[in-house]
Formats: structure tokens, C-alpha cells, sequence
């Protein structure tokens, strides 16, 4: 891992990869240095304008990049349900879930969820379910990589009150959000490793990186003062978005990757360097947590795993 660069990613001629909310940040760096290594990558937006706009820097900065962009709200299961009944071809490699909101005033899903709960975890366990056959069908190295946040440490899920709607704190339920990233990816690489299956599940975390995550919040508010301070501190203290998304890239392509493993900078992004294995909380690793989540999202969406059982 020590001295890992985006230059280090294998060979991936051939392989199709989907990366959610690929049109800033680290999903688009992610699906360019994908892109740039030979994969065919679909940018999976919201926003078709911005989508488009994203596939055609990606096409200037990697010429003769296989990109396309396809619609994807993950605040919608219809639309992610759209998403994957859309998506052509009978394979798929890499599944990249980078998609996310943090720190929202309290908001609803289309499908009533709290939605930071609803966007960060349930539209990523919806769309990698429903993607499930296309991923098993592309056999050994693939993977389903989802992007959880060293704030994850900071608040674990209460199965309770998912929405939480007792009390509502916004940075507690981005961190409880980030906590089911990582609560489902334990699960479904035990459901993997049980099914002995091919694909690998793993996460990552980009430490601080300077996105446009830590503005919206205070932009859709109008909270000026707030949205100064987000980029002050992006601009003198966060690593660059090609830094933050390298955890991702490895834990995508590097040949070393195992079922429930878990990526970051150093010292839980303190540090800029090469991706590392990244310290988790405990509660992450709880096979009776990840059972209850993985339970109360299949009833939630209605998205169940074909050919993986408990």
C-alpha cells in the first residue's frame, strides 16, 4: 500500500464500473482514473446537466474515455429501480457506491425516509440489490465499494428509530448514515463469503477532503457564514478531491483486497498519504446489528438479494 497512486491501478480494459454521484467531487475523480485505466464507466447523477457536463471533462482529460452518464436519484426508488432495469448488458465489475448528503436540515425521501438515511444507506442497498445479478455474473474481481466517513465514529444505528424521529440532530444522523454504510457492507460480505460467491465487498473513507459535501447543507439553507467557513476550511485543511478518492480507487482495483475490508488515509485522514486499513468502530463488525439493518432495508425498499441468504 505505501506509496499507492491512482498510476498504480490495474488494467481495466473490459470491465464496466457505476459510480454514483460521479459529477464532482470524489466519484468524478474515481470514474476518471477508472476511466483513464480503460474501463467503461457510467456516471450515475441526479443531475443530468451537471452529469453531462462531468462526462465531457472527463472525455477532455482522458481522451477516448468510455463514458456515458444515465440517470440516478438514490432519494427515489423508482428512479434507482429505472437505474437498473436500464443499465444494458448482462455484467457488471465494479459498483461503486459514492453517492451521499451530509449534515441536511430534516428532509424526506420520495419515499417518506429521513434523508440522510434514505440517500446515503437505503438507495445504495436498493441499488446494489438490484444490480446484484449483473455483478455476480462478471465472476472473480468484482466488487461493490461503498463510500463510508471517519465521522461514522461519532454514532451508531438505532434499528429503533431509523428516521430518527424522536429527535432529530442532523451530524448525528450523518453519522448513524455513515455507520450503516459500514454495517451493510459487514453483512453482505458475510452473505458473500457464506454463498461463496465471487464478489468482494469492501469500503472506504476519503478523511477530510475538500468536496462539495460540507456546503450544501449551509447553501440550501441560505447560512452564508456557515458556507464561508466550509470553504475556508476546504481550502487550508482538506486533501484534494485526486487525494481523497484514492482509498476508493484501491479498494476498487488493488489485487490485495478482502471480503469486509475497510480503507483510508492515515490516522483517519489527518494525514495525507497512500490508502491504509482504516480503523473501525466496533459496532461496525456486529453480526446482530448488520442482521437487524439488513432486515429493516429489505422491508423499507422491497429489495431483496437473489441467491444470498443469511
Amino acid at each position: 500500500m505505501k506509496g499507492w497512486t491512482a498510476s498504480d491501478i490495474p488494467d481495466q480494459t473490459g470491465r464496466t464500473a457505476v459510480v454514483t454521484g460521479a459529477n464532482s467531487g470524489l466519484g468524478y475523480v474515481t470514474a476518471r482514473e477508472l476511466a483513464r485505466r480503460g474501463a467503461h464507466v457510467v456516471l450515475a447523477c441526479r443531475d443530468a446537466g451537471r452529469g453531462k457536463d462531468a462526462e465531457e471533462r472527463v472525455r477532455a482529460q482522458v481522451p477516448g474515455a468510455a463514458v456515458r452518464v444515465a440517470p440516478l436519484d438514490l432519494a427515489d426508488l423508482t428512479s434507482v429501480r429505472a437505474f437498473a432495469a436500464d443499465l444494458p448488458g448482462d455484467r457488471l465489475d465494479l459498483l461503486i457506491n459514492n453517492a451521499g448528503v451530509m449534515a441536511l436540515p430534516y428532509r424526506r425521501t420520495a419515499d417518506g425516509f429521513e434523508t440522510q438515511f434514505g440517500v446515503n444507506h437505503l438507495g445504495h442497498f436498493a441499488l446494489t440489490g438490484l444490480l446484484l445479478p449483473k455483478l455476480l455474473a462478471a465472476g472473480v474481481g468484482a466488487r461493490v465499494v461503498t463510500m463510508s466517513s471517519f465521522m461514522h465514529l461519532l454514532g451508531t444505528v438505532d434499528p429503533a428509530d431509523l428516521s430518527m424521529q424522536r429527535k432529530y440532530r442532523r451530524w448525528a444522523a450523518y453519522a448513524r448514515s455513515k455507520s450503516a454504510n459500514l454495517l451493510f457492507t459487514h453483512e453482505l460480505a458475510h452473505r458473500l463469503r457464506t454463498a461463496n460467491a465471487p464478489l468482494v465487498a469492501a469500503a472506504a473513507h476519503p478523511g477530510y477532503a475538500a468536496t462539495n459535501l460540507m456546503s450544501a447543507a449551509p447553501k440550501m439553507e441560505g447560512r452564508r457564514a456557515a458556507e464561508r467557513f466550509m470553504a475556508i476550511g476546504n481550502r487550508f485543511f482538506a486533501q484534494t478531491p485526486d487525494r481523497g478518492a484514492l482509498p476508493i480507487l484501491y479498494a476498487a482495483t488493488a489485487p490485495d483486497v478482502r471480503q469486509d475490508d475497510y480503507f483510508g488515509p492515515p490516522l483517519q485522514g489527518l494525514l495525507p498519504g497512500s490508502p491504509t486499513r482504516a480503523t473501525r468502530a466496533k459496532w461496525t463488525l456486529s453480526d446482530k446489528a448488520s442482521r437487524q439493518l439488513w432486515a429493516a432495508s429489505e422491508q423499507l425498499t422491497g429489495v431483496r438479494y437473489p441467491g444470498l441468504g443469511h
